[in-house]
């Protein structure tokens, strides 16, 4: 393992993301309200209407990936987990925060006869990426059966939270 990986704050990485994509997607939700409030005509007319679901579609997921990404910071934070699972958890968030919304907004920057864009088609790989995340930070809250099993306790430091979540007392989502 290189050590610049060892030093990464995966809990800070995902706060710091979670909130400034929320701060993105509910600034992205004024501006579409404001855009039905003004009566916006390339908003509003009733060949736009895969427009305004695309990208009500893409404030939508990407509020709620924001969320994903400030629970994942929480539970890295609390509880003790398996490092290669955040890695991987962590590629895939941030990823999908990037793609399944993204998607969804540039299948409606271009609307032809009421279809959107074609490319709306990198919204089912996204949606693959981002249930891998899930479960990939699903599977980093699983700790070694060995360090946790009492059979093994003066093996290898044993069971307990201090050897779980490292000498420090902290989860791996943080330094130390």
């Amino acid at each position: 393992m290189r050590k610049q990986e060892r030093e990464v704050d995966y809990a800070r990485k995902h706060q710091r993301v979670g909130w400034w994509a929320l701060v993105a997607f509910l600034v992205l939700g004024f501006v579409l309200e404001a855009l039905h409030g003004l009566k916006v005509s390339w908003y509003l007319d009733a060949g736009m209407q895969p427009r305004r679901l695309m990208w009500t579609l893409a404030h939508a997921h990407g509020t709620l990936i924001s969320l994903i990404h400030i629970a994942f910071a929480l539970t890295l934070r609390a509880e003790a987990c398996a490092l290669p699972w955040v890695r991987r958890a962590s590629l895939c968030l941030v990823s999908s925060s990037i793609l399944l919304p993204g998607g969804f907004f540039l299948g409606g920057v271009s609307v032809h006869g009421g279809d959107p864009n074609p490319a709306v088609i990198i919204v089912p790989i996204a949606a693959l990426v981002l249930i891998a995340g899930v479960v990939f930070a699903a599977l980093a809250l699983r700790v070694s059966t060995r360090d946790d099993d009492p059979r093994h306790a003066g093996k290898r430091g044993g069971p307990g939270p201090a050897r779980r979540r490292g000498a420090s007392g902290s989860s791996c989502g943080s330094r130390g």
